[in-house]
């Protein structure tokens, strides 16, 4: 099955250390193009290589966020009215 895809730039704004020794280190994230009451998102900020080493973001870096849902969960959308397609 084919996957659609969307690719937005973020940054990490902070890295949140965690409350209590059992929970995971945080890391927040500012999405460039979401609108602004939905732009941060916090996740666990463990990642891993490609020779599967543990890593974690830095405050500042800039990073890709891939949005991606199964072909059959979207929607065509119709071609915009004042656009024909020519140029």
């Amino acid at each position: 099955m084919t996957k659609k895809r969307k690719k937005l730039r973020g940054t990490v704004a902070k890295v949140i250390k965690p409350l209590h020794p059992s929970q995971p280190e945080k890391a927040e994230i500012d999405i460039h193009d979401a609108d602004d009451l939905y732009r941060e998102i916090r996740v666990d900020n463990e990642f891993s290589d490609g020779g599967g080493e543990k890593t974690s973001l830095k405050p500042g870096t800039e990073l890709d966020v891939i949005l991606e849902a199964d072909s059959d969960a979207t929607l065509k959308k119709p071609p915009d009215k004042g656009h024909t397609g020519k140029r």
